[in-house]
């Protein structure tokens, strides 16, 4: 039998897929412990293009990861499967069965050892019971949902150009609840895309009259979370692009027809995207006896270990992290931000030096960079945490968007190496030159 440490990863966003590789050469390949990551999906995305690609301004297939490929270069194993019971006395989680489209059992269910384990699985949007939402609102939690709304949304198109009589103005109405990164970044990008979309021979449809984004926060700000000046300057340029913005704006009831807010007002929309709040998934809610709190989040200590088993960590959206009000976290957690996920990873792969070495673990400190909302090609704004200056620095514009982008490669460069992100970035620029703006299909 062997007494290789047993490492496993369930999770493979971010912080995950991040970590995973790091083990894997460092570890896996030396065959100095046993590296596994577990997701339910075949491919691995950054969450943060998402909106990119529901509005069609990126290609998945450009920016896909194959867990399998990644893992076979990497030295470390994958397994498709979602967590389904954990097993703490025994250090065993069991994944349910894959099942394929037409419901057939690709894998059985499985079971996995443990040394130590690492949950990172990240969290869904949060529709906080509201009436009509599952059976007639979109969301953008995974690449399935992406890629839904974009078919729903060029389908929309083509076919109000194609049939007879007049366009009615909910039928090319999107309306977005939810005015944080996700739902700005969205509008935004939906504003240029579906003005390409129509442009491909679609010239029945006036862009200007009948196409409308509507924005629609409870709050009385745009990306509430963030820096006013940062929600000024970014509603600013949404309602000159022509977004329609409505804050201060609680959404009671969606309907195949459209919202119904508070207030009483109704909204016509046949495509509605719910893009507020943020919980982990219900799953999680006191599993295997693990601490959560009220958003389903694993309590973690200040080392990412979670407060009812030093074997099994956490880190990333679906971890409630401890976090001094110096460091930026809302109510003494971290945020749900790509940042943080990436500064867990990093931490976590250093514990795990630690553990192996039986060396005492350290504390994890958040350390906010800032934020940064892409406005598509439009502009990108954001706030720069200023150690130097002493104070948030506000950034807008074409440095802005390089620091935009910079993350991503941050996260392609910790996957992939710097020859092949290198080669890549090549590629899709090529790639760029012969297709369309924007994706068709």
């Amino acid at each position: 039998m062997s007494t290789q440490h047993k490492i496993v990863i369930v999770g493979g966003g971010a912080g995950g897929l991040e970590l995973a590789t790091r083990l894997g050469r460092a570890y896996g390949r030396r065959q100095r412990a046993v590296i596994t990551l577990v997701d339910k999906n075949r491919t691995h995305i950054w969450k943060p293009k998402l909106h990119e690609i529901a509005s069609g301004s990126m290609d998945l297939g450009d920016h896909q990861v194959d867990y399998m490929a990644q893992a076979h270069w990497n030295h470390f194993t994958f397994r498709i499967g979602e967590l389904k019971g954990l097993d703490r006395s025994n250090k065993t989680i069991e994944l349910a069965p894959y099942v394929d489209e037409q419901g057939r059992a690709v894998t059985p269910t499985q079971y996995l050892h443990y040394d130590t384990l690492v949950i990172c699985i990240g969290s869904l949007s949060n529709d906080f019971g509201t009436q009509g939402v599952k059976e007639h609102a979109l969301k953008l939690e995974t690449q399935h949902d992406a890629k839904s709304f974009h078919s729903r949304m060029v389908n929309a198109c083509i076919r109000a150009h194609n049939q007879a009589g007049v366009i009615h103005k909910r039928q090319l109405h999107v309306a977005i609840i939810g005015a944080g990164a996700t739902g700005v970044e969205l509008a935004a990008e939906l504003h240029r895309t579906t003005r390409e979309v129509v442009a491909f021979g679609l010239d029945r449809i006036d862009v200007d009259k009948d196409i409308k984004v509507s924005l629609i926060e409870a709050a009385d700000r745009i990306l509430p979370a963030l820096p006013p000046r940062m929600s000024q300057a970014t509603e600013h340029l949404l309602s000159r692009l022509g977004v329609q913005v409505l804050t201060s704006s609680k959404v009671m009831e969606v309907s195949s027809m459209g919202i119904r807010l508070a207030d009483g007002r109704e909204i016509e929309s046949e495509l509605v995207v719910w893009a507020a709040g943020v919980k982990a998934p219900d799953f999680l809610k006191d599993f295997g006896g693990l601490e959560t709190n009220r958003i389903n989040q694993l309590v973690v200590q200040d080392t990412l270990q979670t407060t009812r088993d030093p074997d099994i960590f956490a880190l990333g959206d679906c971890a409630a992290c401890p976090c001094s009000d110096a460091d930026g976290g809302r109510a003494g957690i971290v945020p749900p931000r790509a940042q943080a996920a990436h500064q867990q990873a990093t931490h976590m792969w250093r514990q795990i030096q630690r553990r192996l070495a039986k060396q005492p673990l350290k504390p994890y400190r958040y350390k906010d960079f800032g934020s940064l909302v892409s406005l598509g090609k439009f502009s990108t704004v954001g706030n720069m945490m200023g150690g130097l200056i002493g104070k948030s620095l506000m950034i807008e514009g074409y440095f802005a968007k390089l620091m935009y982008l910079s993350l991503y490669k941050l996260h392609e460069l910790a996957i992939h190496g710097i020859f092949k992100t290198t080669l890549f970035t090549l590629s899709r620029m090529i790639t760029k030159q012969t297709n369309p703006t924007v994706k068709l299909h």
